[in-house]
């Protein structure tokens, strides 16, 4: 016997699919959901709404990722949904899925450590080059293509690459 709540279930499921479907516009291999980004999808009655963070303050991608979001679920039968950005907490690359972070180096781009690696303060942070895997690298500048990147270059293959940063 299925129930309301079995239903209710299956139908958050589908929402969260279907907004877990939209990639990242400034990272095309990465959805959301791989990123973080996507926090909570909440059924009210006939209306969804979408939790997303953004991944640092004022990111312009943002805007583009509600209006995709709300595309997916009017194609997936969702009427009217609505994309709330929440800030608290604040977004961190921890939230980053294995796979994300996978996708992340297979694109060419060197994928956030994890919090437990993070330099200490003043200290000397070491980043693989997604390109050959050497860690003699050095930073370049502390913004890459995007604010969320940093430019490194890799001693080694002598290859420029981006560092996704830690936040």
């Amino acid at each position: 016997m299925v129930t309301a709540v079995d239903d209710n279930a299956a139908l958050r499921q589908r929402a969260w699919e279907a907004a877990a479907s939209v990639v990242d516009p400034e990272i095309p291999v990465l959805s959301i959901a791989d990123l973080g980004v996507l926090r909570d999808v909440i059924l009210d009655g006939d209306h969804v709404e979408v939790a997303i963070t953004p991944t640092y303050s004022g990111c312009p991608a943002m805007n583009m990722i509600a209006l995709e979001i709300e595309v997916a679920l009017e194609r997936a039968g969702f009427r009217h949904p609505r994309v709330r950005t929440v800030l608290s907490p604040a977004w961190t690359t921890d939230w980053m899925s294995q796979e994300g972070r996978e996708k992340l180096r297979a694109y060419g781009i060197a994928p956030p450590q994890a919090s437990r690696s993070r330099r200490a303060l003043f200290g000397e942070q070491v980043v693989a080059c997604p390109q050959c895997g050497s860690d003699k690298t050095e930073l370049l500048s502390e913004f890459g293509s995007t604010s969320c990147k940093a430019l490194w270059r890799c001693q080694t293959c002598r290859e420029p690459f981006d560092y996704f940063k830690c936040h």
